[in-house]
């Protein structure tokens, strides 16, 4: 069982997250265990106050770290990897995901405000991580996005093991167009290919949609395996870049 522990001033975000879906499934066969640490519940009578103004100025509140020390107090175990959510963490992918799901109990810091005092992170926190290149209001949608990213990969969770091999990312490209019944749909048909029966023709067919695709969304992803690719897939993905 891998279990998750999110730290929030918003507990309640997660009520759904926790009840719907895959999670809901890994949790109901105990391959997950999501649990909320209330910060409020760990501030001191009689405000539970839980921020404080920025030492030498600047906008925002800044969590206390006495506070989150205690709530962390409640939860961390020696097998614990804390994992604080920040625009200024290294960016999530699939690899991360991956690599947490092999761990055991995985504490997740939901920062709101100007964020946690830096002595909370530098003294707890094993790895930082981002969801992208924007700011939100909190670090509970990005916990939920890791959650579920990583559940994927936690053996058990989803039904058919292959499911998290062929997606997004797992060979370094965007997976392929899909596409299913009608096989005719407003004068759009299915690839006649995809309909031929021969999987040999089909796998080839995939590779290459997924060239076409990740050329021309994702060019950085192209990049980064193209000592792996092949004369004639180079030659794909450099037509795709002239003509768009």
């Amino acid at each position: 069982m891998l279990r998750f522990s999110a730290l929030t001033l918003f507990p309640e975000m997660f009520e759904v997250f926790r009840n719907e879906g895959v999670i809901a499934r890994g949790i109901e066969k105990k391959f997950l265990a999501l649990d909320t640490i209330f910060l409020r519940d760990f501030a001191p009578e009689p405000r539970r106050n839980v921020d404080e103004h920025p030492v030498g100025g600047g906008d925002g509140m800044v969590l206390r770290p006495d506070v989150v020390s205690r709530a962390l107090g409640s939860t961390l175990t020696p097998e614990a990897y804390v994992v604080h959510l920040s625009p200024t963490g290294k960016v999530f992918d699939a690899h991360a995901a991956r690599s947490l799901a092999s761990k055991k109990h995985i504490v997740l810091l939901c920062g709101r405000y100007a964020g946690f005092d830096f002595r909370t992170v530098r003294r707890y926190v094993h790895a930082e991580y981002s969801i992208g290149d924007f700011v939100l209001s909190g670090g509970e949608l990005p916990a939920m996005c890791l959650i579920d990213a990583v559940a994927r990969f936690v053996p058990g969770v989803l039904g058919n093991s292959e499911s998290a091999q062929a997606d997004s990312f797992e060979d370094g490209l965007l997976e392929a167009p899909v596409y299913t019944k009608p096989l005719e749909f407003e004068g759009d048909a299915v690839p006649n290919v995809l309909l031929s029966g021969d999987h040999k023709k089909i796998a080839a067919y995939l590779r290459q949609e997924q060239l076409r695709l990740t050329a021309r969304n994702r060019s950085d992803l192209i990049l980064r395996v193209w000592d792996s690719l092949s004369r004639s897939e180079r030659a794909l993905v450099e037509r795709v870049w002239k003509n768009g």
